[in-house]
């Protein structure tokens, strides 16, 4: 990749991870409220680190070990910085899987907010759609099945990735949705400042894989997607202590994030098929979609 290409796709990576982030900056601003000063600096400084190297760091080094077993541990670890072409040819032939999986993972994200997840709603349909709420899990499995046909004539592997794809969804979800509700628990009970820092990294670590997984869309490059989503992490953190109220007033941002994840979602299944997808096309639709949902709440705010 050339220097003006790498810029594109970390600004690319940061905006993603911010705006798909907006729902854990909303729950650490209220938890933080609740804390002292103290306990707000000791998580904005080493709960970033923790973000930053650990979970955002670590997850894209699993994910490409899991996707190429045969490279061991600390072979994934470092095969991004390799200039071996064995190493090269053995992460191109497993990003098929890898695309694959992490496509569905956001298609089906997508499709569980549009058809069950409160919103404010930003284009014509959501509001009808919301309410055929019982057609998500028709839809979903319909999708898997009509793409793991089409993989079978490919590649048996391929298929299989868009299987753990689908589980991986709902593992995740379920945890969200587990998250969401020992939050409004915490905000009831007072816990200690130490608890609630605790659970505030277990959040951020769930609500990052998200992130994490559509990072793959931009580019397979690990050291870019840590940079880029470091970033965004960063941001995250900024929002959640000085800027949440001026980001709630942009009530349509959380519709660009969605409408971005479905694109990289059908652009990582498209890649996983064999279609050339140019590196350019993913940050470039990120900030396409987020900018017209950014326009759109400026304009609902006026009115």
């Amino acid at each position: 990749m050339d220097i003006f290409a790498i810029i594109i796709t970390v600004i690319g990576l940061c905006l993603f991870e911010t705006i798909s982030s907006i729902d854990n900056a909303i729950i650490n601003a209220d938890i933080l409220a609740t804390m002292t000063k103290r306990a707000r600096k000791w998580f904005l400084l080493w709960g970033l680190l923790f973000a930053v190297f650990v979970v955002r760091g670590l997850l894209p080094w699993v994910i490409v070990w899991v996707s190429n077993p045969s490279l061991g541990f600390f072979g994934a670890l470092t095969a991004t910085f390799s200039a071996d072409p064995k190493v090269a040819t053995a992460i191109e032939s497993s990003a098929p899987i890898l695309l694959i999986g992490g496509g569905i993972f956001l298609v089906f994200l997508f499709f569980h907010w549009l058809f069950l997840e409160t919103k404010n709603y930003g284009l014509k349909g959501e509001r009808f759609i919301e309410s055929k709420s019982v057609w998500f899990f028709a839809i979903v499995s319909t999708i898997l099945a009509i793409i793991v046909w089409f993989a079978l004539k490919l590649n048996p592997m391929i298929a299989f990735g868009a299987v753990v794809g689908s589980t991986a969804f709902f593992i995740v979800h379920g945890f969200k949705q587990n998250a969401e509700h020992q939050e409004r628990n915490l905000m009831k009970e007072g816990m200690s400042d130490i608890s609630k820092i605790l659970f505030l990294e277990v959040i951020d670590a769930t609500f990052s894989i998200d992130g994490v997984i559509g990072a793959f869309a931009f580019t397979l490059a690990v050291p870019l997607i840590i940079l880029g989503n470091g970033l965004g992490a960063f941001v995250v953190r900024e929002l959640s202590v000085r800027n949440i109220d001026n980001i709630k007033k942009y009530k349509f941002l959380k519709n660009g994030a969605m409408y971005s994840i479905l694109v990289l979602g059908i652009i990582m299944i498209s890649d996983a098929f064999g279609y050339h997808i140019p590196a350019w096309l993913s940050p470039l639709a990120t900030f396409g979609i987020v900018g017209f949902f950014f326009v759109k709440s400026i304009r609902a705010n006026k009115l």
